[in-house]
């Protein structure tokens, strides 16, 4: 059985604890239960509900209503704001939901309907990615388990790979060819596939090589694939070892490629870019120069023409 502090309560939901204390003392809400050091502590469905009223609450319901609703009509009220309430505190707040939950159905619910909104990027950008940050402080803070992120990281994983998949496969000479991997040791598939289908709905041909690839291997898929860049991030590796030795070396081994770099690490430590590397030190900055590329492209092919 999962047990959750105030503290976890306060990270979930947004809502500080001195206030979840008041709900709890002057309306009755949720009674937490308490060990026999006096303690208290919170269960799966404290949380789950808490995580309702708080939702209900930020879209101007007011606690002493709340408060007197069943928790299926708190449910039901909460299943039917996420649907027309498209603002980005709401959104948060429903897929934290259906991850505590481990509720499939609702997690596609949200996202497919925020597609249909917005469209896939945009989901990605406003909707999913202010999600993962918040699940990196609530992994980092222990309020979620393994289980629960595993649970749902795997759904945005099958999200993405179906909306690449959708993209169709360009062709024509003009097309740039992308090969992207993460070095032994990364672990931030999520943005190399989000960055995979970033590369193809903008009519480049990408070769996706995963996580964990030597230098020997990436060698070995140039040789075929023969690339106009090739696109990595490092992150988690080289912490406590200069990368500066990692990024020269993919410059000598693919002198005829353009190598791209992203990550915390490469722009923690100012690497040093040889003449064949560029440093893209964010989401906005790889979109930009993607936008480059796409109009660099186009111009030949006018020229062609």
């Amino acid at each position: 059985m999962v047990v959750y502090s105030i503290r976890d309560l306060e990270k979930l939901s947004g809502i500080k604890a001195h206030t979840i204390r008041i709900w709890e003392q002057r309306y009755g809400v949720i009674a937490p239960k308490r060990t026999k050091t006096n303690i208290r502590y919170y269960q799966d469905d404290d949380l789950k509900f808490l995580l309702n009223v708080s939702l209900l609450n930020k879209n101007g319901v007011k606690i002493s209503k709340i408060a007197k609703m069943s928790r299926q009509t708190v449910a039901e009220k909460v299943a039917s704001i996420a649907e027309i309430n498209f603002e980005n505190s709401t959104q948060l707040d429903a897929l934290t939901l259906s991850m505590i939950e481990m509720d499939e159905q609702k997690f596609d619910r949200i996202v497919s309907m925020n597609i249909q909104q917005l469209g896939f990027e945009r989901t990605m950008l406003e909707v999913i990615y202010p999600f993962l940050d918040k699940l990196g402080v609530l992994w980092l803070t222990g309020s979620i388990n393994p289980v629960q992120e595993n649970f749902i990281s795997y759904l945005i994983r099958q999200k993405i790979i179906v909306a690449i998949d959708q993209e169709p496969i360009p062709q024509g000479k003009q097309v740039k060819k992308f090969i992207i991997y993460l070095p032994e040791g990364e672990k931030q598939e999520l943005t190399l596939l989000f960055m995979h289908y970033i590369l193809k709905s903008r009519r480049n041909h990408v070769l996706y090589l995963g996580q964990d690839i030597s230098i020997a291997d990436l060698r070995d898929a140039c040789k075929v694939h023969k690339p106009d860049f090739i696109f990595t991030m490092i992150s988690e590796t080289f912490a406590k070892e200069p990368v500066q030795k990692y990024v020269d070396k993919l410059s000598e081994t693919f002198p005829e490629c353009q190598v791209l770099l992203s990550g915390y690490q490469v722009v923690a430590q100012k690497v040093t870019a040889p003449h064949n590397v560029r440093v893209l030190r964010s989401l906005d900055h790889t979109l930009e120069f993607l936008e480059v590329v796409k109009e660099v492209s186009a111009r030949r092919s006018t020229t062609v023409l």
